[in-house]
């Protein structure tokens, strides 16, 4: 049995959710999916037209990947990757197309042909189970990756074990996948976990105004939605329901029409209930505009908004690791999934291409303070770094401003006092000679008593 469609979009059919349905009866073994469409680019932009597959119980896989010739095969026991493998349910099954980008001029043409092979299948799918890992049980601070991708999305030729092999490599101590929009490549991931790197998971919400990371998520999170009708507060708030992570992504990274979607335009969300912003994705100077999202999280925690930020490589291969992205160091009391996220949510984390630093606050009574605490008494506050170029600076920025500057040296210390009164929170940068960022901390915030201590990081959504 097969079924043909094929149309013509143009520039008023950009970001729209296009249905295709067929109907698979019972004993159906394998789908097959063929999805084509030209032309490539108009006026040296590329046009970008992705796939969403849902069967009768719901969704069953997306490859948000480009290329204008997209395969996918289902069956019970495989399946291209973005999909997930399985029983093929008898009723009406749905292939989604997602104009991401359609530039003006010459309208695009697309054909998109689903056979369906019959043919009784005995096989036994086990439940897609997970048991929770932890890595090593002791407290410390670990170094890894909150933002990567596979071959599960639009990493071409970067398949989960690659992924995985490049984190080893790197030394890296954990490491999430997140996919655009697909959840497919975690059951790899949850499977892989081991004492030398804890592999954990997500998705990267991937909308046509913006991307978050749903850091935790291992279900399919709906992604079509718009800016105004209050939906990506909702969905930030049951992710962080769930003990899991939302994080605004890159929001200040170029968009459309070169990368559609990839800056943030979700203007009820600047912040909204976001408790986590990604303000180093990559390396440092590239088109992400990293040097203006840090300039905003700086605002927001101006404005009184008490935000953590992190870092992600956004690794599609091991150019990018190679490319000295910030990777993100983070205090938890157990190397495990749920103990990363929740102090990635109390902002004990700093990040960094290579250096490393302790950052505390200390009173003479000999009372200590760490990123993301609030101190409410004047405290001596000291900052101790190593592995830095000889030629870095050290910065300690205070509300956003800079306080001191200092020579770094490969490594070094250096403390100064504060009191409520005189700040209400407290970072420290490493850069090089020329600006570029080595290592941000998150703060440590001053408030004159008790009562002003923001307490925003219980996230939820009035009415």
């Amino acid at each position: 049995m097969a079924y043909h469609f094929e149309g013509y979009l143009t520039a008023r059919d950009c970001k729209r959710y296009i249905p295709h349905e067929f109907a698979v009866p019972e004993a159906c073994e394998r789908i097959d999916i063929e999805f084509a469409y030209a032309p490539q680019r108009s006026q040296g932009i590329r046009n970008l037209l992705t796939l969403t597959v849902f069967d009768p119980h719901g969704f069953r896989g997306a490859r948000h990947r480009s290329g204008t010739e997209h395969h996918a095969t289902l069956s019970a026991t495989e399946a291209t990757p973005g999909y997930f493998p399985g029983l093929l349910p008898a009723g009406t099954w749905i292939v989604e197309v997602d104009t991401h980008m359609i530039m003006p001029g010459e309208a695009v043409s697309y054909t998109l042909d689903v056979t369906l092979t019959a043919g009784a299948t005995d096989a036994v799918v086990p439940p897609r189970e997970r048991v929770p890992v932890i890595a090593r049980s002791q407290p410390g601070w670990y170094r890894g990756d909150l933002h990567t991708h596979s071959d599960h999305s639009d990493a071409h030729d970067f398949p989960v074990a690659d992924l995985l092999r490049l984190a080893r490599e790197t030394g890296l101590d954990f490491v999430f996948l997140t996919d655009h929009n697909a959840v497919s490549g975690l059951p790899e991931m949850d499977a892989s976990a081991s004492e030398t790197l804890l592999s954990a998971g997500g998705m990267e919400l991937t909308t046509y105004y913006g991307h978050a990371l749903c850091l935790g998520a291992r279900e399919w999170v709906d992604w079509r939605m718009r800016p105004g009708t209050g939906d990506m507060a909702r969905v930030a708030a049951s992710t962080y329901a769930r003990g899991q992570v939302f994080v605004i992504a890159h929001p200040q990274a170029d968009g459309e029409p070169g990368c559609t979607g990839c800056a943030w335009r979700f203007g009820e969300m600047m912040p909204g209930n976001a408790c986590v912003v990604e303000v180093w994705n990559g390396s440092w100077g590239c088109d992400s505009n990293n040097e203006k999202a840090l300039a905003l999280w700086y605002d927001w925690l101006n404005q009184g908004v008490r935000l953590a930020a992190t870092a992600g490589s956004d690794a599609h291969g091991p150019r990018d690791y190679a490319s000295r992205p910030g990777f993100n160091v983070i205090y938890a009391e157990v190397l495990s999934e749920a103990a990363l996220l929740e102090g990635v949510l109390a902002g004990r984390l700093y990040l960094s291409s290579g250096p490393q630093l302790t950052f505390q606050a200390q009173d003479d009574d000999g009372a200590t303070w760490m990123l993301g605490d609030t101190v409410t008494r004047p405290v001596t506050f000291e900052v101790r770094w190593r592995d830095c170029p000889p030629d870095a600076e050290m910065r300690v920025i205070v509300n956003g401003r800079l306080l001191h500057a200092l020579p770094a040296g490969s490594e070094g210390a250096h403390t100064w006092t504060l009191t409520p009164d005189e700040a209400d929170w407290v970072t420290v940068e490493i850069r090089d000679k020329s600006g570029v960022m080595l290592a941000v901390t998150n703060p440590i915030f001053l408030a004159r008593d008790s009562s002003n201590i923001c307490l925003r990081a219980s996230p939820a959504v009035e009415g």
